[in-house]
């Protein structure tokens, strides 16, 4: 009953008034023994760089859930920090395999990785049945929740693409290490007090190299690429295509695909090549690019490498003409736009060509 206790005084946001069920008590009394714990270690290679030392680990208020995680905020060595704590369902052993394969590969990605519009990782830790992994805490929350807090078509143009190309430039430095997300979607994008965009939730991430098929799969339908949906061979343009519907979110603040339940959204998008509708005001800049990226076939979307180009000359051109997204006209030749120099395109005499 101690160790209850204990799971009671941290979980703030429980209901008391409702009893809690004998699988929800026995599920409580895992938790409340790990968070009680004086620490463990990720077991391998590298043990000694990202275990974390539980002592120094303060636990707060929860402000995310999921069906087997929850996150909360918490002070890890007098820093301010996120704490995702993933619990494997004793009920399902296949399940807390999958979810332990997870973690792991989690933790060994985010390990490798150092960007400013990457989530920085701190430390991890495995005592099963429960996982946790400790990374910085952003006060912005997620770009969903900003976004939903908003009026549709209301984020201003200049806003649209400064977070664009934060997430580009993360997503860039991500395939770049020969990591696909597979999970790029607004609630996996989170905010920093001067709304800089860092990607995060790597829990199925995978490298290049290791992925397979889709087979099996388990992402968001809304936000995820037809041959995904298909359970087809996957590239790094996944996530490409999932930019093109974040992009989407974030000139029109709503959710893709709201007037349908995800397997509807998924059938309309593999059978009948559905996309989110475009709004009318949207600038022609934009979907131009958007198009390209949630292309069907995914040798006609760009890399980030051209998409992260694409939007700083985006911002270049913007800088010398505040009325540039009015007078964008799309270059049928990319390859002969890019050998010019941005102060011709930028040309008050001329229309924009990007």
């Amino acid at each position: 009953m101690k160790n209850l206790h204990w799971f009671k005084q941290i979980s703030i946001n429980a209901k008391p008034e409702r009893r809690l069920s004998l699988g929800e008590y026995r599920r409580a009394i895992s938790w409340s023994k790990y968070l009680v714990s004086s620490g463990a270690e990720i077991k391998g290679e590298g043990e000694e760089e990202w275990g974390a030392d539980m002592s120094q680990l303060l636990i707060g208020c929860k402000f995310a859930s999921g069906r087997h995680s929850r996150i909360y905020r918490g002070i890890y060595r007098q820093r301010d920090v996120a704490i995702k704590l993933v619990s494997q369902p004793e009920e399902d052993e296949s399940l807390a395999v999958e979810l332990e394969k997870q973690f792991t590969s989690e933790v060994a990605l985010l390990f490798r990785l150092s960007h400013p519009n990457i989530i920085t990782f701190i430390a991890a830790c495995k005592k099963p049945p429960v996982f946790c992994i400790i990374t910085e805490y952003l006060a912005g929350g997620s770009l969903r929740k900003y976004l939903h807090q908003q009026e549709p078509h209301s984020v201003p143009l200049n806003l649209v693409l400064k977070l664009a190309l934060d997430i580009a430039r993360g997503m860039h430095y991500l395939h770049s290490q020969g990591i696909l997300h597979r999970d790029l979607k607004s609630e996996n994008l989170l905010l920093g007090e001067d709304m800089c965009v860092k990607v995060a939730d790597f829990g199925i991430s995978c490298l290049e190299s290791q992925c397979g098929s889709a087979k099996g799969f388990t992402g968001t339908y809304r936000w995820m690429a037809p041959e995904m949906i298909k359970e087809k061979h996957h590239t790094k343009k996944v996530d490409v295509y999932s930019f093109g519907i974040v992009l989407w979110e974030l000139l029109t603040a709503l959710t893709p695909f709201d007037n349908m339940t995800p397997e509807q959204a998924a059938f309309a998008v593999c059978q009948k090549n559905a996309r989110p509708p475009l709004p009318p005001t949207c600038p022609l800049a934009f979907s131009h690019l958007i198009n390209r990226c949630w292309s069907s076939n995914p040798n006609k979307r760009p890399q980030f490498v051209e998409i992260v180009s694409i939007l700083e000359r985006y911002v270049e051109s913007l800088e010398q003409d505040p009325e540039f997204f009015s007078s964008f006209v799309p270059s049928p030749d990319r390859s002969i736009l890019r050998c010019l120099p941005i102060c011709i395109l930028g040309h008050r005499s001329t229309r924009k060509s990007i």
